[in-house]
């Protein structure tokens, strides 16, 4: 996969425990360690957000809209 470069600022202390993880082999560069935090918080946004939108919902009629025209429906469906 093809990476692109960028520059990140950061305070001195929180770059010293990261290159302590380095150093300690729980990553492999500050890249890759820069990379699994920023996607692991990302992916966690991500899916709080999904979350607030589904509470949005009104289960009463998401569930009117789902049995819309099933009764009309109902006599297509094959027997088993």
């Amino acid at each position: 996969m093809a990476v692109k470069k960028f520059a990140v600022s950061m305070e001195p202390d929180l770059l010293s425990r990261l290159d302590r993880l380095v150093k300690n082999r729980a990553f492999s560069s500050r890249s890759q360690a820069v990379q699994v935090a920023v996607r692991d918080k990302v992916e966690r946004l991500e899916h709080s957000r999904l979350a607030r939108e589904c509470r949005k919902l009104d289960p009463k009629a998401e569930q009117a809209m789902a049995d819309e025209g099933l009764s009309e429906e109902l006599n297509q469906w094959p027997e088993y």
